[in-house]
């Protein structure tokens, strides 16, 4: 026997095991370096200023005048006290502001695309790109907050939603400029092209905490963490079931902790990108990484997501002690064709309790089947300590290609009581199971 073969192949081993192991220390390191916001102690109530929490009158204005006596001390908190805020435009955040929802106060935005013009820079699903102000916006700010027990009404089910029809020509025009490289300053879009705006979105900025809010109604994605860093998304929950209501969208971002969120959405509820096609590859400096994602219910089309738009690439993800509430129709999706490049790697996800889903855990390279020359890498993938009711589709699905196959995935204690479809594992190699059961758990042989 080869006793030096032998030895190598157990040290191996035991190094996989170790890799494949969620790794806590990493997730805890991220977590404890992201830095939280520091709010000045100015303080303005926005009905001193004039605003009327009647729902007809148009606080516009007032908080305008609120954001801009912030920025000429320094920053502070606006305080929002009960009452139903109508504003018919956007809230544009300066630095060091604090805006705080109370108890009973709902801010409700129109819902007339006019109001949301001039255009700002913005980002249109991975393209970058001049739009319509998202509802509430912030570009190149630091230390940002958006809490209290209030509510964001986004309004969208009426004129924005008669948007998603219409979308098709300003959606290929945007896709096309990010092929051809269009200068982004020529990249205009705004009113003929339906390109709906994010409910909130922060580009470029450090240092956010988003906490306990109520988010309802958006017109597109609720929550676009874009080109930001420093990321704190805590206690807040949803009903927002319009088209494309995606949670929560990390892109192109870094040191992200969601933690103890209740979705309820009409999308996927976190939904990690890293831009689009060719952008996104011109921009593998900025790969959405070190995210931690941890003690949330979903509730809606799926839970976690990376993709489809992740040519930047997305490493570095945790996810754990999560749960349904109610129906998802993909609990974890890794999705990526070859029109996207980048790479999707070191992903940790375990302690997962689904209820009824179409499919349990499911990663594709082919997404649409969609595209050609870029296939994406993904590796390094482990899943433990999954339970899912019933899946009335697929248990698991693993989809490479051929000449560029999944690698190293790992899947323990894996549970899946009830599915159509068992296991489907094509074109991945190193694909390790250890403890899974899909359908009734065999018995001791019969005689």
């Amino acid at each position: 026997m080869n006793y030096k073969f032998l030895l190598i192949l157990l040290f191996s081993c035991s190094a996989i095991a170790q890799n494949n192991a969620f790794q806590k220390s990493k997730a805890d390191s991220i977590v404890s370096n992201i830095v939280l916001p520091k709010i000045p102690s100015y303080q303005i109530n926005i009905v001193k200023l004039g605003a009327k929490g009647d729902s007809l009158f148009n606080n516009k204005k007032v908080f305008d005048k609120a954001m801009a006596l912030c920025k000429k001390n320094n920053g502070g908190t606006i305080v929002v006290p009960k009452g139903i805020y109508k504003i018919n435009g956007p809230i544009h955040f300066v630095s060091n502001v604090n805006l705080k929802l109370e108890k009973g106060a709902k801010i409700k935005f129109s819902d007339n695309p006019q109001d949301y013009l001039p255009m700002v820079l913005t980002s249109w699903e991975g393209t970058m790109l001049y739009n319509y102000s998202p509802l509430i916006y912030a570009n190149n700010c630091r230390n940002i907050v958006i809490s209290g027990e209030g509510t964001i009404d986004g309004e969208g089910g009426n004129v924005w939603k008669t948007f998603k029809a219409k979308e098709a020509a300003g959606k290929e025009r945007s896709r096309e400029m990010n092929h051809t490289n269009a200068p982004i300053e020529n990249r205009k879009f705004g009113e003929g092209y339906f390109l709906r705006p994010q409910m909130i979105q922060f580009l470029n900025c450090k240092n956010i905490l988003v906490e306990n809010i109520r988010i309802e109604n958006s017109p597109f994605w609720c929550l676009h963490l874009l080109k930001s860093q420093n990321i704190t998304v805590r206690g807040i929950s949803y009903k927002s079931l319009n088209h494309n209501n995606d949670g929560i969208d990390p892109e192109y971002s870094k040191n992200v902790l969601i933690e103890n969120v209740n979705f309820d959405n009409g999308d996927d509820n976190v939904a990690i990108k890293a831009g689009r096609d060719h952008e996104g590859r011109a921009n593998t400096a900025t790969p959405s990484e070190n995210i931690v994602i941890r003690n949330c219910n979903f509730k809606g089309l799926h839970g976690v997501v990376i993709g489809s738009e992740m040519s930047a690439g997305v490493q570095n993800v945790f996810v754990e002690n999560c749960k349904t509430i109610g129906y998802l129709k993909r609990g974890i999706y890794l999705k990526t064709n070859a029109d996207r490049g980048g790479y999707i790697k070191n992903i940790f996800v375990r302690n997962i309790q689904l209820d009824q889903v179409e499919d349990c855990i499911y990663i594709t390279a082919n997404y649409h089947g969609e595209g050609k020359g870029y296939q994406s890498d993904i590796s390094n993938v482990h899943f433990s300590n999954i339970t899912c009711n019933k899946a009335s589709e697929s248990g698991i699905v693993i989809q490479g290609f051929p000449d560029k196959k999944i690698q190293n995935i790992t899947l323990t204690d894996i549970e899946i009581k009830e599915a159509k479809n068992a296991l489907s594992n094509e074109n991945a190699e190193n694909v390790l199971m250890t403890d899974v059961f899909i359908g009734q758990g065999a018995s001791v042989p019969s005689a």
